[in-house]
């Protein structure tokens, strides 16, 4: 049986990933829409309905137009937007976030991928949290250094030919100074906060990878712990993971020189957690591939859980 599936904006980062990824499988079918036809809204119903799985990568607002033609029941959805990220109706597409989350994704027709910078954060801090370790209200602070990759063509190209996207490029820039970047609501819910996390990213001179980290204060913590403890926490969490894997605790995990390298998972559908720091002090970290685990591997993560496949096919 060849399983149809249908990728809505397939010139985008995500959709060109998912297709590269898909084109591979002999279990797939993909649609395909002609190129003057991408924004024809009766030819997009058509092939969504005609679809197993219908793969949404596009701005919000396309994304909502999208998931409203759906009329086929057996049609499954899952959106790379941030449109559908908070809704009780769709399902948060994280099989890593508790022990129940596969078999969710497993009988829903409507999953919503998470965000490259949520993925490290709500993989850093849920097991915390439901762990009683961390407060809903505490006061997390997370900063994510990732490549110019998930900005889009648009960014992409600036950066390749090292002009158009403002000055300083050569460095780490922060950006969302305003402190309302759109990952922020799914962070705060499905990190089981109740206050959202004072969250900077920053974008470097590079172009896929990422490191999502998370400092702590120790004697700030609900319950008395040091890094051994946090660490066993993340070992209880995601020991049997496939995808999320949790690093030695101490020098077996300090990078060459002290730098620590966000592209090393680049390629891969991998996550790598770290526990960092000293007797007073911890420093958290996620590694991932923001175009990976943090966008288009997640997609077919989450579509093979919820056809029944094997999760790692194709990955």
């Amino acid at each position: 049986m060849k399983y149809r599936v249908f990728v809505d904006g397939n010139a985008g980062t995500t959709g060109l990933q998912i297709g590269e990824r898909l084109a591979d499988r002999e279990d797939v079918e993909v649609l395909a829409i002609k190129s003057e036809l991408r924004k024809d809204i009766d030819e997009r119903r058509r092939l969504i309905n005609e679809a197993d799985v219908a793969f949404l990568c596009l701005p919000d607002d396309a994304a909502r137009e999208s998931a409203s033609l759906v009329s086929n029941p057996k049609t499954i959805v899952i959106d790379a937007s941030t449109a559908h990220r908070t809704l009780p109706d769709w399902t948060y597409g994280l099989p890593e976030l508790s022990p129940l989350q596969r078999i969710k994704i497993t009988e829903s027709k409507r999953i919503a991928v998470p965000g490259c910078h949520a993925t490290g954060f709500v993989l850093l801090v849920r097991p915390l949290v439901d762990a009683g370790l961390l407060g809903s209200e505490y006061p997390l602070t997370c900063h994510s250094v990732t490549g110019y990759s998930g900005g889009g063509h648009k960014l992409i190209d600036a950066y390749k030919a090292g002009s158009g996207a403002g000055t300083g490029m050569e460095a780490a820039r922060h950006y969302a100074l305003g402190l309302q970047h759109k990952h922020l609501p799914e962070m705060r819910l499905h990190g089981g906060l109740l206050r959202p996390p004072l969250f900077t990213p920053i974008i470097g001179n590079f172009e896929r990878g990422m490191a999502v980290a998370v400092p702590l204060h120790l004697d700030t913590l609900a319950k008395k712990t040091d890094l051994a403890g946090l660490e066993q926490v993340y070992t209880e969490r995601y020991g049997q993971s496939r995808f999320v894997k949790v690093m030695p605790l101490g020098d077996a995990s300090m990078p060459e020189g002290g730098y620590f390298d966000p592209t090393v998972c680049n390629g891969t559908n991998r996550a790598e957690l770290f526990v960092f720091g000293n007797t007073e002090q911890a420093l958290l970290i996620c590694r991932l591939d923001n175009l990976g685990k943090g966008a288009s591997g997640a997609a077919l993560q989450c579509m093979n859980i919820a056809l029944g496949l094997d999760e790692g096919l194709g990955l």
